[in-house]
């Protein structure tokens, strides 16, 4: 079954008449019965009934066409969204991006490009870095924000901005009052972590382990404000990026003097993999804005630890 057979099928049926359908189509009219004939004989039903020149459709006919025109509908409608998504100033961008990158990067990323965009869309997701990962490899997102870096064959990946990492602790805590720690202080400090998976726990263990120890984790999250919350509880110390209302936590923010601790955002993308114009659009904006952030590629690439992880 062919589209060419289900548009000369519903335009017989509308007109009721070979040789006025024929003249429409601008097909012969031979052409078209031959046409109709094999639609009929794939079907196995008759869908015509003939009286004289004009046509009238059967019973099977009618049910038929209402699933034709139905399905018709919904290609032509298919066809006006896969335009609108091809126009770069109304389509969709499919985004993923780090639990704590949807603090502040992410809404201002989006809030910049949207104010000279108004008319693009955004599909957001935010998850823990191995399980965006593998919805940018199974072609549900377009684009993804992570950290640390991908280096992957097929995978396309621009560093943005590095990143600061500090320690906090409780104001009452016998470090609070240093200006700089060294990370192998805290050995013997309980940890408050995001859970396994999630970038920022990656790059805690892999820090940690720089400093000669592997940290003791004691409590678990999903989201860094939790995780700073846990802290002024007097639970455990942690490892964050600075983010907006970590101030307004009561704990103690000191700066790493070492190992230095930092983390590099980048972007990601499946090389070769068609783009929306708006998604390319939205990319090379996203590149722009990162240049001259004061990036660095030195960082160790362990994505591998991820899939580990989950």
């Amino acid at each position: 079954m062919e589209w060419q057979q289900l548009e000369y099928f519903r335009t017989v049926a509308r007109l009721e008449h070979f040789t006025r359908a024929a003249e429409q189509l601008a097909v012969s009219q031979p052409a078209l019965s031959r046409s109709i004939a094999r639609l009929e004989e794939e079907l196995g039903v008759p869908l015509f009934e003939r009286e004289g020149r004009s046509v009238r459709l059967t019973r099977y006919g009618r049910l038929f066409l209402q699933r034709v025109e139905r399905a018709m509908r919904e290609i032509a409608e298919a066809r006006r969204e896969i335009e609108e998504l091809q126009d770069p100033d109304r389509g969709e961008v499919r985004l993923g991006f780090l639990h704590t990158l949807g603090v502040h990067l992410v809404p201002e990323l989006i809030g910049e490009f949207h104010r000279i965009y108004p008319n693009v869309t955004f599909y957001l997701a935010q998850h823990a870095a191995g399980r965006i990962f593998r919805q940018l490899e199974a072609g549900e997102i377009d684009l993804c924000l992570l950290s640390p870096p991908v280096r992957r064959p097929g995978i396309g990946w621009v560093d943005l901005k590095t990143e600061e990492l500090y320690v906090i602790v409780r104001p009452d805590h016998p470090l609070a009052g240093r200006g700089r720690v060294d990370l192998r202080e805290l050995a013997r400090e309980p940890f408050i972590s995001l859970k396994r998976g999630y970038g920022m726990r990656t790059i805690t263990e892999e820090l940690c382990a720089r400093a000669g120890f592997s940290p003791h984790i004691a409590f678990e999250g999903e989201e860094v404000a939790t995780v700073a919350g846990l802290v002024a509880a007097g639970l455990g110390v942690a490892l964050v990026p600075d983010f907006p209302g970590l101030d307004a936590v009561r704990v103690h923010k000191l700066p790493v003097a070492e190992p230095p601790c930092r983390r590099v955002i980048g972007m990601a993308w499946v090389e070769g993999r068609f783009l929306s114009p708006a998604a390319a659009r939205f990319r090379e904006f996203v590149i722009g804005r990162g240049r001259g952030a004061g990036c660095n590629s030195d960082n160790k690439n362990i994505l591998d630890y991820y899939f580990k992880s989950d």
